[in-house]
């Protein structure tokens, strides 16, 4: 997951936690691909999957799917954003976002990831969240996701790729991101308070 400022995190960072939840230490971990042209590519995963962006994504689509990928991993720093802002954010042409999906017949719900980068006006662009359903783990779609991130990227005329994730997000992602190419810029602690 990746995350722009304090206030807009793909990272799972809570901003507004339950009353009933738990305290707990976070560690941040910023990276970056410098050039993008250094992306060690994940093969193609064992699973006819397809990457399509959504023109003119609606505030309920993009909600959608960021409740689907992002409630295991803590995503609601969002959760707040009044509909007007979210849809502001979303016409905003150095935002994109992309769904994951899965053809009909393997899965009943065929939105298997989400993706949404942002152009920054400095050429970097910032995957500012990536994620795939839980259940689909293990079957290589993170590595192909994130390696499909990076090209829409280059495309995007990125001079360098940029993202954070945490201790909250899936055990696999930070080492996905090195695997293909990312480098640890810094890291951070933060305590945040999550539900059970």
């Amino acid at each position: 997951m990746a995350e722009k400022s304090p206030s807009e995190s793909a990272s799972p960072r809570p901003d507004s936690p339950s009353a009933t939840g738990r305290s707990v230490e976070v560690l941040r971990t910023y990276l970056t691909l410098s050039p993008p042209s250094a992306l060690r590519r994940s093969p193609p995963p064992g699973i006819d999957a397809h990457l399509r962006e959504i023109t003119a994504c609606t505030v309920s689509e993009w909600r959608h799917l960021y409740a689907t990928i992002g409630a295991p991993w803590h995503w609601h720093d969002r959760d707040a954003w009044p509909d007007a802002t979210l849809a502001e954010r979303l016409a905003r042409p150095a935002v994109t976002v992309y769904r994951l999906e899965l053809p009909a017949g393997d899965t009943t719900d065929t939105d298997a990831g989400f993706l949404e980068l942002e152009h920054h006006e400095d050429g970097a662009v910032e995957i500012v969240y990536i994620g795939v359903r839980a259940d689909l783990t293990g079957r290589g779609l993170g590595g192909w996701l994130l390696t499909a991130a990076v090209d829409q990227a280059t495309a995007l005329g990125a001079t360098r790729v940029w993202l954070h994730t945490c201790t909250l997000d899936h055990p696999a992602a930070l080492p996905n991101y090195l695997a293909r190419g990312f480098v640890t810029e810094r890291t951070e602690r933060y305590t945040t308070t999550i539900e059970g």
